[in-house]
């Protein structure tokens, strides 16, 4: 199997049917990124200008009320990541917007599921308060599960390649380790490595580590 600078192997692809379908996208988006190499870090911010998506913290955004920023940076941080605007710009690019107040790490996996969105043409969110729930927090995003997984999939394979993960997980490469490499967070280096079944490998390797994410729970899981 061939795809552009790649040249594709089934052995060098995740064992489930969606971590097949979701590499192959990822593998487009590095492709479209210009990266040859499965090791090569992946900056989203480069791919969102490429991809013509302009990309601002909430402090950019005008015409907010000083209420509603200090809400959105400070009790209300936790709750929101980033986002994508419903309408283009008028020079026909899309806005992201993003939570400044979140790490690096955190903001390279936000934006590059924001992308992944874009790219898949997913419709977005719709915004509109449903409920208020028992810590007095209003509950208001529609979500479709179905997009969701698909753009944080694929963004956290493009973000870590299959190949790249395995090659590193069988030389005894902590999560950590890896994490740093790319520019992204643990967690996410332990969301690739159990949805990709390299979890058994890496306990063998890594046993001290795999202690302190016994309890970890994944986003999504790509069983089949």
């Amino acid at each position: 199997m061939q795809r552009g600078f790649f040249t594709m192997k089934e052995e060098n692809l995740p064992p489930t049917y969606k971590g097949r379908q979701y590499e192959l996208r990822a593998m487009g988006l590095r492709e479209f990124a210009g990266l040859r190499r499965d090791d090569e870090p992946l900056d989203p911010f480069d791919l969102a200008y490429y991809a013509r998506i302009m990309v601002l913290d909430v402090n950019q955004v005008e015409g907010l009320s000083e209420e509603t920023k200090q809400h959105l940076l400070n009790e209300g941080s936790n709750n929101w990541s980033g986002g994508t605007a419903s309408k283009n710009l008028p020079n026909g690019w899309r806005l992201v917007i993003l939570n400044p107040t979140h790490g690096a790490q955190r903001m390279n996996a936000t934006l590059m599921e924001e992308i992944c969105h874009v790219f898949l043409g997913h419709k977005p969110n719709r915004l509109a308060v449903i409920t208020q729930g028992k810590d007095g927090q209003t509950r208001a995003r529609d979500y479709v599960h179905e997009d969701e997984e698909a753009a944080y999939s694929i963004g956290a394979a493009a973000l870590v390649p299959y190949s790249a993960l395995r090659r590193y997980v069988r030389k005894g490469r902590s999560a950590r380790d890896i994490a740093r490499h790319f520019n992204v967070s643990r967690a996410l280096i332990i969301y690739r490595i159990k949805v990709s079944r390299l979890w058994d490998v890496y306990k063998e390797t890594n046993p001290e580590e795999v202690r302190q994410f016994a309890n970890y729970k994944m986003r999504f899981s790509n069983s089949t």
